[in-house]
């Protein structure tokens, strides 16, 4: 029998970027908005606002469909530079009332609560004293729901049960029966995949699944993790399995001026340039480049897409890596026929620590059959290649992105707003300067 108490407090921010939105531009408040990586139908949605949602707009609706949805649609071009901005500004206030124990993704953190501070009467206090000081302190369009449970899972359930501007209260004494009224799917991470997987061991319903056994669980899940996701629901606070960054990397939605072949290299060319600063800035080496691509949707069909990727001999410089992302380009025009380009990504991998890099003892030997592209450079060529990255760096950050740049100017590539957040991994302040 698990003993368990209410020790997490889980925020959720709801319909985060719209609302942002609607808080920097009064006129957009009370109206359906979806936010859009570029002001193009051929694009989706990245984020709506409630006011869309009523009209079955959601993240990843076309545009195009949304304003078949609703005629009154207002589509705004991402702004994530603000996003992050009001991120800290939420941050800072949460941390007013509350430690933040973990920044979950942009929109969602979690707090550890103290003996004195996770009785019902107190959270229930707290959440107020807490969305009370973002609508006076950050912004009166900024809602949260919040989630209070045993553990940081259940609490983030929690905070998905009433939407918007919720507070849900899991208590040990009600979470079986609270639980039991849930879909599979309300689980984080559990997907059509993981459902399927459950179905076919026989388990379709919230109440089935807790009824395993942590042998069964294991067994259901096909790994450890199904054991851990017993213990989770069972109301036991389990320490969070630490996670290691496994890749940097960046993608670009093109405009329609920019998705001709070589307008997408050129964009192709800033992203990797802004990869490498971001990996000279955590002092990591790369053993692996990756390039993906999507072509504009022919009437009637899905898009095409084509990805590959080179392997490094772990490197951080920015001349090498552009080195490789043009062998992949050259070999993606030849693969993937003529076309027009829709989206252009950039992937980093095989991250490794910068201070336990060992040189080619064969140096400028072409090591044929170990890495893919030109030939890997000796330690002297690969220590000015780093030596002219990081003074490149240091250029930009004085007198603003692409002050110096290497093969690609900053109009043709197209001068972006900044890096996109990916829900998961909040960009530094740093990143919209480069």
């Amino acid at each position: 029998m698990v003993t368990a108490s209410l020790r997490w407090l889980y925020l959720d921010l709801n319909s985060y970027f719209a609302h942002v939105e609607q808080q920097l531009d009064p006129s957009l408040r009370g109206q359906p908005v979806v936010v859009a990586p570029v002001d193009s139908d051929s694009t989706s949605a990245i984020a709506a606002s409630y006011e869309a949602k009523k009209f079955g707009i959601r993240t990843g609706t076309k545009i195009h469909e949304a304003r078949a949805l609703c005629r009154d649609i207002r589509v705004v071009p991402a702004r994530h530079g603000e996003y992050v901005r009001f991120h800290h500004a939420i941050i800072a206030e949460v941390e007013r009332h509350v430690p933040v124990t973990a920044v979950c993704s942009i929109d969602e953190v979690a707090c550890r609560l103290l003996d004195n501070e996770n009785a019902p009467a107190a959270v229930t206090a707290l959440a107020a004293r807490i969305k009370a000081g973002i609508r006076a302190h950050v912004g009166e369009c900024l809602t949260v729901s919040i989630g209070v449970a045993p553990n940081r899972l259940l609490a983030k359930m929690a905070a998905d049960m009433q939407k918007p501007d919720g507070l849900t209260i899991l208590p040990p004494e009600t979470l079986a029966a609270r639980l039991a009224t849930l879909k599979l799917s309300d689980i984080p991470g559990v997907g059509r995949n993981m459902e399927r997987r459950l179905a076919a061991a026989g388990i379709v319903t919230m109440e089935r699944l807790l009824a395993l056994t942590p042998r069964e669980a294991r067994l259901a899940w096909g790994s450890v993790w199904g054991e851990r996701m017993h213990w989770l629901l069972q109301g036991a606070d389990v320490a969070e399995v630490p996670t290691q960054q496994r890749s940097i990397g960046h993608s670009h939605v093109l405009g329609p001026d920019k998705r001709s072949p070589d307008r997408a290299r050129l964009v192709a060319r800033r992203l990797a340039a802004k990869a490498a600063t971001r990996l000279r800035r955590a002092e990591r080496t790369a053993g692996w480049i990756g390039l993906a691509v999507k072509a504009e949707a022919r009437f009637g069909e899905k898009p095409a897409k084509w990805s590959s990727g080179l392997r490094l001999p772990q490197v951080m410089d920015t001349v090498t890596l552009l080195e490789r992302l043009d062998t992949l380009w050259h070999r993606m025009r030849g693969e993937f026929g003529p076309q027009r380009y829709l989206q252009v990504s950039i992937v980093l991998g095989e991250l490794g620590d910068a201070g336990a890099v060992q040189h080619d003892l064969f140096q400028g030997a072409s090591a044929p059959g170990l890495f893919d592209g030109p030939s890997t450079p000796s330690a002297a060529d690969a220590a000015r290649r780093l030596a002219l990255s990081v003074a490149m760096d240091k250029v930009n950050a004085r007198f603003g992105r692409d002050a110096v740049t290497l093969g690609h100017d900053a109009a043709g590539a197209s001068r972006s707003q900044g890096p996109r957040i990916a829900f998961t991994r909040i960009p530094e302040l740093a990143e919209f300067h480069e």
